[in-house]
């Protein structure tokens, strides 16, 4: 049964209608909200308003239904979790190479969010999104550190901390090649590839979205080495795409990568290895490492002894 909500607007609630809702429900993602006013949900002086940043008046009567949440058909899934951290509020997993984060098309099955679902059912529904506990994501051929929110609140929290580019995140990766230099920062804008709709791009600032990375070089060998990148923002493939734009790309990236494979690896030789991220109720920073998977020890004990 749905739920009914209303409100008179006074002279301290003057805002844009979606901050004055975000306000009013703690408990309710920014997104969920914005998408019932979207839905025609919301009601202003008995008119149905979709403009999330409508102004609101002094006197304005506002009426929002709020509607169970529908099953979104995403099926719980006996999957093994490799569980780092977990508490009421959020899932720290070690994401292994292979998985999906969340159903697409081609991929319905087997993700981490059908895995969480039946690990953590109150996931479902969270910000009335098809992708329940999501805050980040990887790739399906990157391991390691994700981390899931089992609530709105917990889920805008940390949002807005990889909104506001507040927490950390630390890749290890095996190149084809070196780095220029030991040690560097990659600034580079990436956009969608014209040609190709799965690629990413270097372009023009103007035809993208600005894009920064820190890397170091942790071990150099004769045609590889093993490389730390730290993304200072968050763009689709940034790590892959911008380890290939100084010509030493990722080890078995069929995207951005050599063809010829220099190793023997049946994926991308990229981890997440380190999350620094404050946690809900903390105000320190929470730092959470994974071990790198066997595939990339493998690959560099095969370097090391050669």
């Amino acid at each position: 049964m749905s739920e009914l909500n209303k409100f008179v607007i006074s002279e301290n609630d003057l805002s844009r209608l979606d901050k004055f809702l975000v306000i009013q429900f703690p408990d309710l993602s920014r997104s969920r909200l914005q998408a019932l006013i979207k839905g025609g949900f919301v009601k202003i002086n008995e008119n149905i308003i979709t403009k999330t940043g409508y102004e609101l008046g002094k006197g304005m009567i506002i009426q929002i239904e709020i509607p169970e949440t529908v099953d979104s058909s995403l099926m719980p899934e006996d999957i093994e979790l490799d569980i780092v951290y977990e508490t009421r509020d959020l899932l720290i997993v070690n994401k292994p190479a292979g998985m999906v984060v969340h159903p697409a098309f081609g991929h319905n099955t087997g993700t981490l969010v059908n895995a969480a679902l039946a690990h953590s059912p109150e996931m479902e529904g969270i910000g009335g999104e098809r992708r329940p506990g999501v805050v980040h994501r990887l790739d399906k051929d990157t391991s390691g550190i994700i981390l899931m929110a089992k609530n709105d609140r917990t889920h805008r929290f940390l949002q807005e901390q990889f909104k506001n580019r507040t927490v950390k995140k630390t890749y290890l990766a095996i190149t084809d090649g070196n780095p220029p230099t030991p040690q560097g920062l990659i600034e580079a804008a990436i956009g969608r590839d014209p040609s190709h709709r799965k690629k990413m791009a270097i372009v023009p600032i103007q035809r993208g979205r600005e894009a920064s990375t820190q890397y170091r070089v942790l071990e150099a060998f004769k045609h590889n080495a093993l490389v730390e990148a730290k993304p200072l923002t968050g763009r689709t493939h940034q790590i892959r795409l911008h380890l290939a734009f100084l010509e030493c790309p990722i080890v078995g990236d069929q995207l951005y990568g050599h063809r010829k494979l220099s190793l023997d690896v049946k994926r991308q030789m990229l981890h997440a290895f380190k999350l620094e991220v404050i946690l809900p109720g903390e105000s320190k920073v929470s730092t959470f490492e994974v071990p790198l998977p066997a595939d990339m020890e493998s690959a560099l004990f095969t370097l090391r002894n050669h």
